[in-house]
């Protein structure tokens, strides 16, 4: 049996799955966490990293390995390859006015046909131009700049690459013509540091204690892999982000600035929109209810759809998509009637789903099958009422490590050197079904588009 191994380097922890090359079955995995915040020491991810694959079993019998990692992110390195501060992550908002400043420069249309996205808090280009705005001493310093995945991926190899799926979440790699925009480096940062090579799908980044290792990838880019997506498919995740993206065979470029025009893996793209806000959630509505998330659960699944009027807006760290970064997160419809647990706790499922059945709308297509999948479809509240939500089926993968199961397929396409990924054994899919609820979307948008209206023109 050949081996290979996968990485998710994600915000919160990092997570290494061994896999059988040929079939995709888990042989074993391990984990290991990752420092809070939103600003990190890159080292404490290499840590992980050898404290994950330890609690895996260790890596000497695999034969190749690839590294997803969170997407956008700013690694920042001087001329000796050192790291000038520590690392910004995608869910820092601190960037969120140097966002808007490089957005009202050009403009959004302008910005979504050179690099397929509008520029946001999370974007790399931002955080970049918050830092030359901010810590110009640091700005002065940073003679290169890269990913989580590319750092990570460059501590085992010795070299500085990436992938055209994460590439495209910086802000200035263009998925139409496969080639970095210096020119809006130079506006942003006042310079052109040194950037990550780009790898094809199938390219080798190097060699790891003599183990080839992928290109790696961005975490939405892995995932996709992990399901087995293709086109048509719409997975919608619930993690520490939520986000709705599809497999697509042209790329796409929305001046709206809600769907990110990313690139994926495979040679394809990747429309996907993104929240701030997801699995969370879900977590604070327990915490307020001072109870568990399966409690949460029997608590939600036993109110009315709708929670009666109740709407929980879930926009409790800010918000990326809509672009509120300053938003927070508010309760409305609250009545002795609906002064309850139960009511409570169905507004905080619904509310994060109608806010993820959005994010699908956003992407304006017909999906051929929805996927739901992340921590957050773990819970049996979401999954019984996503489909009511979304008003259409949704299919729950056994539940697994996606991100590091794509890098895994990642590796092993490495060493089969075919056009496609390995074809491996799908997982088991529950489906749900559920009459549609159009009012609760109905409610929901009642309540959120006056809202959204105010904040966006404050």
């Amino acid at each position: 049996m050949t081996l290979v191994a996968g990485v998710d380097s994600s915000t919160q922890s990092c997570k290494v799955v061994v896999r059988d090359a040929a079939t995709g079955a888990l042989v074993r995995e391990g984990a290991a966490p990752h420092p809070p915040g939103t600003e990190v020491a890159p080292a404490a991810w290499r840590d992980a990293f050898e404290r994950a694959a330890e609690a895996a079993g260790g890596l000497a019998d695999v034969a190749a390995l690839a590294i997803a990692a969170q997407q956008h992110g700013m690694v920042c390195l001087d001329e000796r390859g050192e790291v000038v501060r520590d690392a910004l992550l995608w869910n820092d908002t601190r960037s969120a006015g140097a966002a808007a400043g490089l957005v009202a420069e050009r403009g959004p249309r302008w910005w979504a046909e050179a690099v397929g996205s509008v520029p946001v808090a999370s974007f790399t280009v931002s955080k970049l131009r918050w830092l030359a705005e901010h810590e110009p001493d640091a700005a002065r310093r940073t003679a290169a700049v890269c990913l989580p995945h590319d750092w990570l991926t460059g501590r085992l190899t010795g070299g500085l690459t990436t992938d055209r799926g994460d590439a495209s979440g910086t802000g200035y790699w263009s998925p139409v013509t496969g080639e970095y925009r210096h020119d809006i480096l130079r506006d942003a940062f006042g310079a052109v540091p040194e950037l990550p090579r780009v790898l094809g799908p199938r390219e080798r980044a190097g060699e790891w204690n003599g183990l080839p290792v992928a290109p790696g990838t961005g975490d939405n880019m892995a995932a996709m892999l992990g399901v087995g997506g293709r086109p048509g498919d719409v997975v919608v995740s619930i993690g520490t982000s939520g986000t709705a993206f599809a497999v697509a065979e042209a790329p796409s470029a929305d001046a709206s600035g809600k769907v990110a025009g990313f690139a994926d893996a495979t040679g394809r793209y990747l429309p996907l929109v993104c929240t701030l806000n997801a699995a969370r959630v879900l977590d604070a509505a327990a915490e307020l209810l001072g109870v568990g998330l399966d409690r949460l659960s029997e608590l939600a699944l036993s109110a009315p759809p709708g929670s009666d009027g109740l709407v929980f807006l879930p926009y409790l760290e800010g918000e990326r998509t809509p672009n509120l970064p300053e938003a927070t997160g508010s309760l409305h419809g609250l009545r002795l009637a609906t002064s309850t647990p139960a009511h409570l706790a169905r507004a905080a499922v619904e509310g994060l789903l109608c806010h993820l059945a959005d994010a699908v709308d956003a992407l304006g297509l017909e999906p051929e099958r929805v996927l739901l999948i992340g921590g957050g479809a773990r819970s049996e509240a979401v999954r019984r009422i996503a489909p009511s939500v979304f008003g259409r089926p949704v299919l729950v993968p056994e539940p697994g490590e996606y991100v590091a199961t794509g890098a895994a397929r990642q590796a092993a396409w490495l060493l089969a050197d075919t056009p496609e990924p390995p074809e491996w054994t799908s997982a088991k899919e529950e489906r749900y079904e559920a009459e549609p609820a159009p009012h609760v979307r109905e409610r929901y948008s009642e309540v959120s588009t006056p809202l959204l209206r105010a904040e966006t023109e404050a």
